[in-house]
């Protein structure tokens, strides 16, 4: 039996129908046995008490992100083939005619569409289910494949002496931030040779694009294809004022220029 769409317009407000649940419920099972799967036998119960707290919670209330910021902090690709399985999961399902407010979790879903609604569309909710778990074993196989083929060091699979854990996203945006600083440092430093080193620096300023800075011999400052190559879009000279065209960036940039200089 298919549920039909319309059958459900005047119990669900327009837009009311998602079916992003659908990965939330079933992504989990089959991600968590990968991972619980693949680590080392010595690290198989730090692992499970892990494990199994975040796999209720997502599966009940639909909350991924511990899993999620893991992938990005650790592997990406399973990120990837996670954003990818999740959309064929309710792509497919909604062409086999399901539909519905299955947004979050097994207790949200279950209560908006599977306990009111089954006594009519029972039929097309098994088949949702089926589809669900058929998924859940193709987020085991292929992601405990690719963290065995790629050496992927994911819970339990990191050095003996390294801790087994989930990522928050506040880890992840810490990870981000470090190796953005990195980034302006390395380009703060470059330019900071290309303009002679901090003892021929008078002073720094920058506006929106550009880094401002007033040197004491201009012939000791390298030529506009030394920045370029060092990611500027170029150099404007002005006696011994000069200007590096660096970006939006620049204010990263000037802040790590800044610090190497005093």
């Amino acid at each position: 039996m298919q549920l039909r769409r319309g059958s459900l317009a005047s119990i669900f407000p327009a837009g009311g129908f998602a079916l992003t649940g659908m990965s939330k419920m079933f992504a989990p099972l089959g991600i968590c046995g990968a991972i619980y799967s693949t680590a080392k036998p010595n690290k198989k119960k730090k692992v499970l008490t892990i494990l199994v707290p975040v796999f209720i919670t997502a599966m009940f209330t639909g909350i991924t992100e511990p899993l999620e910021f893991t992938f990005l902090f650790i592997a990406p690709v399973l990120y990837v083939c996670h954003a990818v399985l999740a959309g064929l999961m309710s792509a497919i399902t909604f062409a086999c005619g399901i539909s519905g407010d299955f947004s979050l979790g097994l207790i949200q879903n279950a209560s908006l569409n599977w306990l009111p609604l089954w006594s009519s569309h029972g039929g097309s909710y098994i088949l949702q289910i089926g589809i669900g778990l058929v998924f859940s074993g193709i987020y085991f196989v292929l992601f405990r494949f690719l963290i065995l083929k790629l050496r992927l060091e994911t819970p339990g699979r990191e050095a003996d002496d390294a801790e087994s854990k989930l990522y928050s996203k506040q880890e992840f945006r810490e990870k981000q931030a470090a190796k953005g600083g990195d980034k302006y440092g390395l380009a703060a430093a470059a330019y900071l040779e290309g303009l002679g080193g901090k003892d021929n620096i008078i002073d720094v300023t920058n506006c929106a694009t550009r880094l401002r800075v007033s040197v004491k011999d201009v012939s000791l400052v390298k030529p506009d294809g030394f920045f370029k190559e060092n990611g500027a879009h170029g150099l404007v000279k002005n006696g011994t004022a000069l200007q590096v065209i660096v970006g939006l960036t620049v204010p990263k940039v000037r802040e790590e220029f800044e610090k190497l200089v005093r």
